[in-house]
């Protein structure tokens, strides 16, 4: 065994001690456990589903079955998922974390990320977070995404690109928009950086981002990133809107909600 090899399996050992003391002084937490309060009406999504956007289907409809919306306009990504459902239940988890800098629940939003992308995550090759505008990171201090991103890339083989794809341009909210309105905010606001164009090319890509409502965002950045070389385009989102009446309701009543934690003090950003 030569020095190297040597060295390669001390490190594993010493790290499979350090991980087992560790798990004895702080036992893991279970991701999937439902007895914190806040994740009891919590709504998940698996299939049956829309093949393209992760739609949800009251019943199995077979294989490839593809929703309204895809029919009539097919994004740019290959798919799209969410872990669950944005609503009632949901929007307090979510905001807390994405305007509230409420982070404890990390482990648990890459766990329920994990699962929902089980299909074309063992592929990936990168997770690339959607990006925010420098002025809006600065107000918010993190982007979610990347949190998001970095937690999924330490429980699954893809590499972590957080600098790969930029948003050149501030766009306005996107909440309270049409999805023709949402579309044309985001258009022209990304780019790939020139640096990260030749590792990308060819490549297998999971888009992150916290909530997806019409798609417009992920669409967008998809759209670069194909154009840019990459071989594919998934996304992954911790939840989405699901327009049927009670949650059109929901998505009006958004702004609002993201107005409230603003005025305790927490910070601006995009719906």
């Amino acid at each position: 065994m030569g020095k190297r090899e040597a060295f390669t399996a001390v490190q594993s050992v010493t790290r499979g001690v350090v991980k087992a003391g560790l798990d004895i002084v702080l036992p893991p937490q279970d991701p999937f456990s439902k007895d914190d309060k806040d994740w009891e009406d919590i709504q998940y999504l698996d299939e049956p589903c829309c093949d393209i956007c992760g739609f949800p289907f009251e019943y199995a409809v077979g294989a490839g079955a593809l929703c309204a919306g895809c029919l009539a306009s097919p994004p740019r990504f290959t798919s799209a998922r969410a872990a669950f459902i944005y609503d009632d239940g949901s929007r307090d988890i979510i905001l807390s974390f994405k305007h509230g800098g409420r982070t404890e629940n990390l482990s648990r939003f890459a766990a329920q990320l994990r699962r929902a992308g089980r299909r074309f995550l063992p592929k990936a090759d990168f997770i690339v977070p959607v990006p925010l505008y420098r002025t809006r990171r600065i107000k918010r201090r993190y982007n979610q995404s990347v949190l998001l991103g970095r937690a999924l890339s330490h429980i699954t083989n893809a590499s972590f690109e957080t600098e790969a794809l930029r948003r050149i341009r501030a766009t306005e909210s996107q909440g309270g928009q049409s999805a023709a309105g949402r579309k044309r905010n985001v258009q022209g606001a990304f780019t790939v950086v020139e640096a990260a164009k030749e590792r990308l090319s060819g490549a297998n890509i999971i888009l992150i981002d916290d909530v997806m409502t019409t798609g417009a965002t992920l669409d967008a950045c998809a759209s670069v990133l194909l154009r840019s070389g990459a071989n594919r385009v998934d996304a992954l989102c911790l939840a989405r809107v699901i327009r049927d009446k009670r949650s059109q309701k929901d998505s009006q009543d958004k702004d609002s909600q993201v107005k409230d934690w603003q005025n305790k003090d927490v910070f601006d950003g995009k719906s």
